[in-house]
């Protein structure tokens, strides 16, 4: 694809969460200073975070949780396209792609002098033994709605597993010091735990001591910060959930039951799982990946060998817990940088660092919600955790206000929802 005049081209690799939030903020602080190519596989985004809310409510998720957004980028003069990302050539500054529209496509390029990859992951339930048999989970739509079909037609009332798959962290020399972990993302099981025993409640099949949560790891969701877990694994316990710690991750999964690779195993008719977020095979051994193949970055969000290269989202190295909260601060981060670098009213401008802290709103079900904002696990001051209605209002909201804006919640949204929350519950 040639450049049809002289400003600089911004490609935006991926338009999920990250991806589509970076694109709008990029074209807000850049203004008309660059052109903005998007490239992707699909034209709609798949609102993950509400799958358990209309799974639990007997509605296909696809139904209502399918949002397309080129509209939005169209009417910013953004250039969106669906095609399938083969490869990226940093040192010529080229990505080599495929449009996807039909198959059998010829392979292409397309030059950029700035790179925003926001590809995601490559969620790797095929490396799971018996995952495709006896496995569910709700990372998608379809995973989504074969939940909600076995809970409605095949579900005998057994014992249930939740947890999640050994994640493989990737290391360089070059990353800022932050924590690592062995689960990529722990609230979603917390998060089902809690809507599926008042699933269970409602349906008079048991409550949560039909559950079991488990983790790879030595406590689940240690990015909550020793504060929250404090209050929340006593809670758990005494609601009568069981726990298991340190599986070292998922060996097979069978008809009656998981076994871990410490050698132990748990009797359950569903398994409930979340697997390894594996970067895209054509991402490792990049001279700007780290040892998985995630995008080295600073918390400016730029690579520091090739500072042309930005990451937002799940394809960053830094983003541990792959968690939205932070692909969106993120987001905000590159467009900053962006619009400084691009837009000479913005030549001069102070940017902050990304802040990493944990914030989000959970279903328990029963038109009641969590919610957690904290960053005592990066070794911050900030842990506050709140149950009641108000946090399922706000993640009901907040789901609504992204489909409106197509993505690009105001600037002063997430701080002022984080101020609301953290003194406001009902």
């Amino acid at each position: 694809m040639k450049k049809l005049d002289d400003k600089p081209t911004v490609l935006v690799l991926g338009c999920n969460f990250a991806g589509l939030t970076a694109a709008r903020y990029i074209r807000e602080e850049c203004k008309d200073n660059v052109n903005i190519v998007v490239m992707d596989k699909k034209d709609y985004i798949n609102f993950i975070p509400n799958i358990p809310i209309e799974v639990f409510s007997n509605h296909n998720p696809a139904d209502n949780l399918l949002f397309p957004f080129k509209k939005f980028l169209e009417s910013e003069n953004t250039h969106f396209f669906m095609a399938e990302v083969l490869d990226i050539d940093a040192d010529n500054k080229q990505v080599i792609y495929k449009p996807n529209e039909r198959a059998g496509a010829a392979s292409q390029k397309i030059s950029y002098d700035y790179l925003v990859v926001a590809l995601g992951c490559r969620l790797a339930y095929d490396e799971i033994d018996g995952f495709a048999e006896f496995g569910y989970t709700f990372s998608d739509t379809y995973n989504g709605e074969k939940v909600r079909r076995f809970l409605n037609e095949g579900y005998k009332g057994g014992p249930i597993a939740i947890g999640s798959q050994r994640f493989k962290q990737g290391t360089s020399d070059k990353l800022p010091k932050l924590p690592s972990a062995l689960a990529a993302c722990e609230g979603p099981p917390i998060e089902l735990a809690f809507s599926m025993a008042d699933w269970l409640k409602n349906k008079k099949l048991g409550d949560a001591h039909k559950i079991t949560l488990f983790t790879p790891g030595e406590v689940i969701a240690e990015d909550a910060g020793k504060t929250i877990l404090g209050k929340l694994l006593p809670m758990a316990q005494e609601m009568g959930y069981g726990y298991v710690a340190n599986t070292g991750g998922i060996k097979q999964i069978y008809k009656d039951g998981i076994e871990f690779l410490n050698g132990t195993s748990l009797d359950a008719e569903m398994k409930i799982v979340f697997p390894n977020w594996e970067p895209h095979a054509f991402m490792k051994g990049k001279p700007f990946t780290d040892s998985e193949g995630f995008v080295i970055t600073d918390l400016f969000m730029h690579n520091p060998d090739y500072p042309e290269i930005f990451a937002v989202g799940d394809a960053a190295s830094v983003t541990v817990p792959k968690l939205g909260a932070l692909g969106h601060a993120e987001a905000i981060v590159v467009s900053k940088m962006l619009g400084r670098l691009t837009n000479p009213k913005m030549a001069n401008a102070t940017i902050e660092p990304l802040s990493p802290m944990v914030v989000c709103f959970g279903d328990m079900g029963s038109h009641k919600g969590f919610y957690m904002h904290t960053n005592e696990w990066w070794g911050g001051n900030i842990s506050v955790m709140q149950m009641g209605r108000m946090p399922y209002i706000m993640k009901i909201s907040f789901k609504n206000m992204y489909h409106e804006l197509g993505g690009k919640i105001p600037t002063w949204g997430m701080p002022l929802g984080e101020e609301f929350s953290d003194h406001i519950h009902l």
